[in-house]
């Protein structure tokens, strides 16, 4: 009797189907589609807050980018701007903004009695609560620039006060007038019986983007076009200091710097400066360029020198992975046909890297874009920036602010005016992050090789 014939042994293991998953199959299974869910569930919730911040950012800002204006005649008295009728420019001048409140609240009492509305405030003075402290300015200006207007009725689109503007906008309620030494409910009323009329109205507000900087009491004229201009002269100091120095630093280290201890060690200290908290960066700021070197506080070259510290490492090691992505055998190839190290990285290596690089480097200056805590470091807080630069000289060295700066500078105002602008402010703030990461997206897929 052979092997073959004997009985099947009945304490032998029971072979499952391989077309039939066993327990501990399915019990993988069920672990890899609870991960999956895990990981959509983090995914929702991300996406969840992030819809939640932009609805907040949006709704707490968009009543920046709306003003309320006065629509009013003013009669410019001769009398009291041009006493000697000789239409000097020069005698003028010298009526200062004191001398055109009195015109222009001449001119909103004549218009609330035309309008026939019942109120218990007739005076002249009691018209002061719906202007804004901007509008003599405004008129002033208009006077100076032509004199010939004296004597004659002119309509002038003046700003309303912040307390008007607030209630138009559902900042400012009934309710907290009561507690408001700067307007009460009289002069809301006379808001409701102007608005139908067309005298006060809410429109777009372009002075936000294009205006300058205000007082504390002037906050309905406050605009964030001058941070602007500062912000974009510090990107230029980043972008012409930081890219060549930081590409220059990364070919070294990645094609001709022998490996040893010393260029292990810069390799460390890059990766640990691309860590280090923006506000030391602006503490060195502070005592290199300003205490030491002397020079201005708070202008855009020397916020643009600190954020270039700040960018250089980020640069760098982007770069450095760029070069790292070329195949070896683009090298190898040049060198094989007679070029030389130089040639090769110049004319072969770096413009197949020059994709990441533009990235990296567009990538770092959105994020020195953003930065707030050097420039609080090199006083770019301390000051109202109300006039824009005359040149490129005037923009690099004059005193200036920038828009994460001004951003924070609105924040921490009293008004209420102040933080619905700064909400406005991060609204264009972030507008121009996501632009410069489109396009550093862009570019990309533009140009990026598949090796």
């Amino acid at each position: 009797m052979t092997d073959a014939s004997l009985p099947a042994s009945s304490d032998a293991p029971h072979r499952a189907s391989l077309m039939q998953a066993d327990a501990r199959t399915q019990k993988r299974k069920a672990a890899e589609k609870r991960f999956r869910m895990y990981g959509i569930a983090g995914i929702a919730t991300g996406i969840f807050f992030l819809i939640v911040l932009l609805v907040s950012i949006v709704s707490s800002g968009m009543g920046a980018f709306q003003q309320t204006f006065i629509n009013v005649p003013v009669f410019l008295d001769p009398a009291k701007l041009d006493k000697n009728g000789n239409r000097d420019i020069e005698d003028i001048k010298k009526v200062s903004t004191f001398g055109y409140n009195p015109l222009i609240q001449d001119a909103v009492l004549q218009q609330i009695e035309q309008a026939d509305i019942d109120t218990p405030l007739t005076k002249r003075k009691d018209m002061k609560a719906l202007i804004s402290a901007s509008a003599a300015a405004q008129v002033r200006d208009t006077v100076i620039a032509n004199p010939d207007l004296i004597g004659e009725t002119v309509t002038f689109r003046i700003l309303a006060a912040s307390r008007v503007d607030g209630y138009l906008k559902d900042r400012v309620k009934r309710e907290d007038v009561e507690r408001d030494k700067n307007i009460d409910a009289a002069h809301l009323d006379i808001v409701d019986a102007l608005v139908p009329l067309g005298v006060i109205q809410k429109t777009f507000n372009l002075a936000f983007i294009t205006g300058a900087d205000a007082s504390e009491s002037r906050a309905e004229s406050a605009g964030i076009g001058v941070a602007m201009i500062g912000s974009l002269f510090m990107m230029l100091v980043v972008l012409v200091l930081a890219l060549p120095i930081g590409v220059a630093a990364s070919i070294y280290l990645e094609e001709f710097a022998p490996k040893n201890r010393w260029t292990d060690l810069i390799e460390v200290n890059i990766a640990n400066l691309a860590a280090v908290p923006s506000i030391v960066f602006g503490i060195l700021g502070l005592a290199v360029f300003i205490q030491f070197m002397h020079l201005p506080q708070s202008a855009p070259l020397v916020g643009g020198l600190v954020l270039t510290l700040m960018t250089l490492p980020t640069i760098i090691i982007s770069t450095r992975a760029s070069l790292k992505a070329v195949p070896p055998s683009i090298r190898d190839a040049a060198l094989g046909v007679g070029a030389s190290k130089m040639q090769s990285v110049f004319h072969h290596v770096l413009p197949l890297a020059a994709p990441g690089i533009l990235t990296g480097t567009i990538i770092g200056l959105a994020q020195a874009l953003g930065e707030t805590a050097p420039l609080l470091l090199i006083g770019m807080v301390g000051f109202i920036a109300s006039n824009a630069p005359d040149g490129i000289a005037s923009g690099l060295l004059d005193p200036n602010s920038a828009m994460p700066a001004q951003i924070y500078e609105w924040a921490k105002r009293a008004d209420p005016a102040y933080y619905e602008r700064a909400w406005g402010g991060i609204i264009i703030l972030l507008g121009f992050l996501i632009s410069m990461n489109t396009l550093a997206v862009i570019l990309r897929r533009r140009f990026e090789r598949r090796w």
